[in-house]
């Protein structure tokens, strides 16, 4: 991000800079987990500023300097909203084997922390806001990093979504909403105060201790109450360092220790910190009505690249039609927005199509065919129950633009991941009744975490009858005879014809080249195939080659 300093400013800011004195924490100011930020300030002299960093960068650490000096208790003062949060920092960090670990992890990682903090930018200024608000500790704005990467659509195996990271259940202990068209664990202003507002819960239910609540906003508090539980038991001391707690959460806390020690050392490392404007970046607009979002973004003036990383909570081509009714806006696009909706009716903010019922329709197929709801086909066309005819017309709620325009709609994102190719061999397997994500994965020999991530899912996600995953691996499993096929599976002799290749045959039929060669011992193993050669296949009959 870059900044853009009036030259009135500058004069007014260089007024200021009367002298380079480090402002620092009085004798007697506590530094445990509990204590009240206080202001900490490096002296930073423009003439003796980090080689790595840019002439830019060096005036702007240099005038932050100057503005701590001018008054230190001002927020606002701060350029950059890195050098804010550094000003506050208090936790105290253990120079221990697991946080030097991962200072050591992030330090050879330089390309990771630059794109991690530079994709907080649009995110950083409210979060810092919203902690300051509740008093909070203002390494808590450090947490979406090892929780995300600040990445909004983040996904991870435990069913957790978004920048916060929020389990379903939690989630909604938190209010925040999860339907077909939006999930409030993605929404950047709700799960903000949400996660505030759990971190506060925790932080008071371990009796002030911020690592066990940390620790358990990670693994859940059951798990660090029991930890404590056992410890006490058998006599050992119950602070996080000393607690049996799951490996992944033995990490999580020192991930945050040493992210705020190499913050409270940035000059040794300026080149991780990208600068973000100590400015608000976003407001909440209310829409009053659902409104689909290619529409919202073209009101706005801006793209749906920019439209999506605001709004990430929204599944489909709109806003859920019973709310919430708000959008997140860049603030010096607001008015513009505001103006031009002013002009659109509340019935034209989203598109319909006129759609005649086919024998054979129901209400479930054709919401899944426009990809919108039953229950807003029902509102839209005043049915009460069930029953359509055939012959008879619905209004349907269709997205304005091509379904590839909402690339972060819930359906894109399954394309684009499915479409990412990785080593192997590429399977479309369609589940049966019955299926589970465990079954699969040792029936095709891949990791189930694997498997999962291929498909936009967690490892827990129920499957669906019909839905088709994509694998990756190097094995498919032996057919061992037609009668323990599946039914659909038909077995042909397919007559070679020239130009004709076992790969391209097997890319015709969509089986592998490996079945190929098992089912037809003699000719796959030729160099080359022959016009006439039959070769022996067993093929899905449902699909169309």
């Amino acid at each position: 991000m870059k900044f853009k300093l009036s030259l009135a400013s500058l004069f007014i800011v260089l007024s200021g800079c009367q002298s380079n004195l480090l402002v620092q924490q009085s004798a007697d100011q506590s530094t445990d987990l509990n204590a009240q930020p206080k202001i900490l300030a490096q002296n930073d002299q423009l003439n003796t500023a980090t080689p790595q960093l840019t002439e830019a960068e060096q005036i702007l650490d240099y005038l932050n300097s100057c503005l701590i000096e001018t008054d230190a208790t001002d927020k606002d003062a701060y350029l950059d909203v890195w050098n804010r949060v550094h000003s506050q920092l208090t936790f105290q960090i253990p120079d221990n084997r697991r946080v030097r670990a991962q200072k050591s992890w992030y330090s050879k990682h330089p390309e990771y922390m630059k794109r991690v903090t530079s994709r907080a930018a649009p995110y950083l200024h409210f979060i810092v806001e919203e902690l300051e608000k509740q008093q909070l500790p203002i390494e808590l704005a450090l947490l979406p990093i090892v929780e995300s990467a600040f990445d909004p659509f983040a996904y991870s195996h435990g069913r957790a979504s978004g920048m916060w990271q929020f389990i379903p259940g939690t989630g909604k202990n938190y209010g925040l909403k999860q339907n077909w068209w939006y999930d409030g664990r993605r929404d950047i202003y709700l799960s903000t105060q949400a996660a505030i507002k759990y971190l506060t819960y925790l932080h008071k239910r371990f009796d002030g201790n911020w690592l066990h609540a940390l620790a358990a906003y990670n693994s859940g508090e059951g798990n660090v109450s029991r930890a404590i539980r056992r410890n006490k038991k058998r006599g050992k001391p119950t602070d996080f360092w000393s607690l049996n707690l799951p490996r992944e959460t033995k990490a999580y806390v020192p991930k945050l220790l040493a992210l705020s020690d190499m913050l409270a050392n940035k000059h040794d490392n300026p080149e991780f910190w990208t600068p973000i404007s100590n400015l608000p970046y976003f407001a909440r607009v209310t829409t009053d009505s659902q409104i689909d979002l290619s529409l919202a973004a073209s009101l706005a003036e801006i793209s749906m690249n920019d439209f999506y990383q605001l709004n990430p909570a929204y599944n489909q081509w709109a806003t859920a039609p019973q709310g919430p009714h708000h959008i997140l806006l860049p603030i010096d696009k607001i008015e513009v927005f505001q103006n031009n909706l002013a002009k659109i009716p509340v019935d034209h903010r989203i598109s319909y199509k006129r759609y005649t019922i086919k024998p054979g329709d129901s209400l479930i197929s054709i919401a899944k065919k426009f990809s919108t709801s039953v229950a807003l086909l029902k509102e839209n066309n005043n049915i009460h129950n069930n029953m359509i005819r055939a012959g008879k017309s619905l209004l349907i709620p269709v997205a304005s633009a091509k379904r590839d325009e909402y690339h972060k709609s819930t359906e894109q994102r399954l394309i684009a991941k499915q479409n990412t190719r990785h080593k192997g061999h590429k399977t479309i397997y369609q589940v049966k009744s019955g299926d589970s994500m465990w079954e699969i994965s040792r029936k095709y020999k891949v990791n189930m975490r694997k498997l999962a991530k291929w498909n936009n899912m967690a490892p827990t996600d129920p499957l669906k009858v019909g839905q088709q995953l994509v694998i990756w691996n190097q094995y498919t499993p032996k057919l061992a005879s037609l009668s323990q096929a599946n039914k659909k599976t038909k077995k042909i002799h397919y007559k070679v014809r020239q130009g004709d290749s076992l790969a391209r045959i097997a890319n015709k039929f969509n089986v592998s080249l490996g079945n190929i060669k098992r089912w037809n011992k003699s000719t796959g193993t030729k160099k080359y195939l022959q016009p006439g050669d039959l070769v022996t296949l067993y093929v899905d009959i449902t699909q169309q080659y």
